[in-house]
């Protein structure tokens, strides 16, 4: 992209500040795990979260996700996860994602779909996060969520955001343009 994704503009504000400000409504608290770029994205963030440092973020995106994991308080009932090119999610969909928290006996996994697609972010139950912390750094995450197929809840929402994954200029061209 030529730039850090993470201080791309998406409507008003960075990619990490919409993602912060969406996050921090129903999460407490936002774990921002920084590599690359890591001083440039701390000084262009507005709004206030956990930041950690991944000093291994060349070995993978795994290595993030486990020094964002090794952040989470013992507290937490889960861990709504995503990346920071995922920006137009809507609020609704992380409280259908949260919703069931309420329920006797959760899934260990929660995944939004839109017409079929399976999307971002995803919750899953603090039991997992010994599996995702055991992970090498070639694994992927997916290895985990396929191993909990049977324990894993798709919710339909209506939702496009879900599956805008911001990897080039033209998927981002086509973000800016649907916001519009």
């Amino acid at each position: 992209m030529g730039s850090p994704k993470a201080l791309l503009r998406y409507r008003d504000a960075t990619f990490l500040d919409t993602l912060t400000g969406l996050f921090s409504a129903c999460c407490d608290p936002v774990i921002v795990v920084l590599g690359a770029h890591a001083e440039a994205i701390r000084a262009g963030v507005t709004r206030p979260a956990t930041f950690v440092t991944n000093p291994d973020y060349r070995t993978g995106q795994t290595s993030s996700m486990q020094c964002g994991l090794r952040a989470v308080p013992a507290s937490a009932q889960g861990v709504l996860f995503t990346l920071v090119d995922h920006p137009a999610v809507a609020p609704a969909t992380l409280a259908a994602l949260l919703a069931p928290l309420l329920a006797p006996k959760p899934s260990l996994l929660r995944v939004p779909r839109y017409q079929g697609e399976r999307g971002h972010p995803i919750w899953f139950s603090r039991d997992l996060i010994p599996e995702f912390l055991a992970l090498p750094h070639s694994g992927a995450a997916r290895d985990i969520v396929r191993a909990h197929a049977a324990d894993t809840e798709f919710l339909d929402v209506d939702d496009p955001g879900i599956l805008a994954d911001i990897d080039d200029a033209a998927a981002y061209g086509r973000l800016l343009e649907a916001a519009q």
